[in-house]
């Protein structure tokens, strides 16, 4: 369980996004994500990029009806007050739970990793826990390096919170102005683990800030809670 306490921390505003991105958006079906990163001694993506979009208009239709419906339950909520709640309601708010693990859905709000994407040979996998009362992350983390000749290090596994869309693909960041900390109730291997908080860049350069904090845990049978 995540949740926070009442205070002012972090702060994510309004996505800024690419306007052509934006209306493409719903025109554009099946479309690959690309990142910038390219495993060593693997040759180049040569093939242009608009190639690999399917422009279907009758799955576009579709999907521009499903945002504008989007859009339409966001200006509501928007009219009652921050969050779709009412003014007094967010403002008295102590503590918010903002994940927990008690079905597949709350398990598909979170994407896993691990540096097998890379050439590793770490092993990461996430499913709910006894009686659905939490989720297990487990796994194998392998610090062999891949025989590139060029990389350096290895062995790393993640769990990373998938960003929240709103209308049009809008990326929606979560607004933890009103709280002072994060707590997370965790059962841990005794190893350390790294807790990275992403921010709402204004520039581009800033895609990659975040905060970080070090979780160290205790192992064993018992629960603890971790406050950052």
């Amino acid at each position: 369980t995540v949740m926070l306490l009442n205070g002012a921390a972090l702060r994510g505003g309004c996505c800024r996004h690419k306007t052509l991105l934006r209306l493409l958006g719903p025109l554009l079906s099946h479309s690959k994500l690309y990142s910038s990163y390219r495993r060593p001694g693997a040759e180049p993506e040569k093939k242009p990029l608009w190639q690999n979009a399917d422009f279907s208009f009758k799955k576009g239709f579709d999907a521009l009806k499903t945002q504008l419906s989007l859009l339409k339950e966001e200006t509501q909520n928007h009219l009652i007050g921050p969050e779709g709640r009412p003014l007094s309601q967010y403002l008295l708010e102590q503590t918010r739970v903002v994940w927990q693990f008690r079905s597949q859905e709350d398990l598909n709000k979170w994407v896993i990793s691990s540096d097998v994407e890379i050439g590793g040979k770490s092993e990461v996998y996430l499913k709910l826990g006894r009686n659905n009362q939490g989720a297990m992350l487990y796994g194998t983390l392998n610090t062999e390096v891949p025989r590139d000749g060029e990389t350096k290090y290895s062995g790393y596994c993640s769990m990373r919170a998938k960003p929240q869309l709103g209308s049009f693909r809008r990326k929606k960041y979560f607004d933890w102005s009103n709280f002072n900390s994060l707590y997370l109730r965790v059962r841990g291997d005794g190893r350390p683990w790294m807790v990275n908080i992403y921010t709402d860049p204004y520039f581009s350069h800033q895609k990659d800030d975040l905060y970080n904090y070090f979780m160290f845990t205790r192992g064993g049978p018992y629960w603890e809670e971790i406050k950052v």
